[in-house]
């Protein structure tokens, strides 16, 4: 139970709810350790264990609460207004830019959506892939 109400400051010897790493459980705990304003190291109230301070979103995480994820434009928005038609055949010997467009034999017309040493993302119409290119015989 967090004894601090939003309006007051957090100080050393103060109460904090914090996510114990050994009892695996959000509990009270005391503030050993303060930089500035922020909160470092608690003092579980429960086991005594001393760790560091990981904040509310590590809490979160640890509780299964999960972030929603931004959601990317549809399909058909990402390729509208492309030529289709010039899409690239797709050959892991040939080198790709980010929003190229290939046509893969498998999986069909794709979007690059990243490029990093000898690898690139597409983003297909129902399923992301990432696949070689650039690759020397």
């Amino acid at each position: 139970m967090n004894m601090t109400t939003p309006a007051e400051k957090f100080r050393t010897g103060g109460d904090i709810d914090a996510f114990c790493t050994k009892c695996d459980l959000t509990l009270t705990h005391t503030i050993i350790a303060m930089v500035g304003t922020k909160v470092v190291k608690v003092k579980c109230n429960t086991c005594g264990a001393d760790h560091s301070y990981r904040g509310e979103k590590a809490q979160a995480k640890r509780a299964g609460v999960v972030q929603p994820k931004k959601a990317l434009p549809r399909w058909e928005d990402r390729i509208k207004d492309r030529n289709v038609e010039a899409a690239k055949k797709y050959s892991p010997k040939d080198l790709y830019k980010i929003d190229d467009l290939i046509n893969h034999t498998l999986f069909g017309l794709g979007l690059v959506t990243a490029n990093r040493s000898g690898k690139i993302d597409v983003a297909f119409k129902t399923f992301e892939k990432t696949l070689i290119c650039g690759k020397r015989s």
